[in-house]
């Protein structure tokens, strides 16, 4: 008998802790049930540090990064590097999505990228990914840990986008922020708290999600454009609360806005 007791609490524990580990997160989002959201898992965030001082041990996984990016290589290639990590390596990105991707005008910008880390083999890349690329720009990467990647955005803070909302206008982002200011299930601001003077940016989600958590620290993906009532109504199909849309018009009108095509849970120190 007590040999199956046994059994039964072997198999039982490893779901036992996974049940303890899920109420950890979820109990959390369910004090306020008016503000929450379930958000999309996102890749596994790393830093760059991490890819190249683990690189076997995350070979074949799609990984995100956000770094600054150092240096172009070729027309769809460059490097980044964690400087906040002393003798950190670079590490090398070669953009296999398919999508032309320009580098940030602003040196302090970063990017974020989502690939898969392999150890660059130039002939192996340019078979697998229909790639041409030059033997003599990338001689100095061969057999180094590289970032095969399927989507690149900029990255900026909240703040940088409204100080110069130009720059970034039609532009993909990734934007991670604290969540204020929720006023209905798509429609909220993330917080402005590294750049002084900065203010807070606007965030419409086109397709509602059921709320977002207050203060919740999330990453926002989507397409930054001039706040205009009339036309976001018109290309979204949204109608809002006429107290709503009013005090929307009065604090935003012509500032900029993220249509935001995903919200995420940000594992990036903020």
């Amino acid at each position: 008998m007590n040999k199956r007791i046994n059994i039964v609490k072997k198999i039982l524990e490893p779901k036992k802790i996974f049940a303890l580990a899920l109420a950890a997160v979820l109990l959390p989002a369910c004090a306020n049930e008016q503000e929450t959201v379930n958000l999309p898992n996102a890749p596994t965030n790393v830093t760059t540090e991490e890819v190249s001082d683990n690189t076997n041990q995350l070979i074949g996984r799609t990984v995100t990064i956000r770094s600054e990016p150092l240096r172009k290589i070729g027309t769809a290639s460059f490097t980044v590097s964690d400087e906040q990590f002393f003798g950190s390596e670079p590490i090398l990105v070669i953009n296999a999505s398919g999508q032309p991707f320009l580098l940030p005008e602003n040196d302090a910008t970063e990017i974020q990228v989502t690939g898969t880390v392999r150890n660059f083999v130039i002939a192996d890349l340019e078979r697998e990914y229909n790639l041409t690329l030059d033997p003599n720009l990338y001689a100095e990467f061969e057999r180094k840990p590289a970032l095969i990647a399927q989507s690149l955005a900029l990255a900026p803070n909240p703040g940088e986008v409204t100080e110069n909302p130009a720059q970034f206008y039609g532009k993909t982002v990734a934007i991670a922020g604290e969540v204020e200011n929720v006023t209905g299930p798509n429609t909220f601001t993330l917080d402005e708290e590294k750049l002084v003077g900065g203010e807070d940016l606007l965030v419409l989600h086109t397709t509602p999600v059921t709320a977002i958590n207050d203060g919740g620290k999330v990453v926002v993906t989507g397409v930054v454009r001039p706040f205009v009532v009339t036309e976001i109504e018109r290309d979204y199909d949204i109608t809002w609360d006429l107290n709503v849309r009013r005090e929307l018009e009065a604090k935003y009108r012509n500032k900029p806005v993220l249509i935001s095509t995903g919200v995420y849970p940000s594992a990036v120190a903020q």
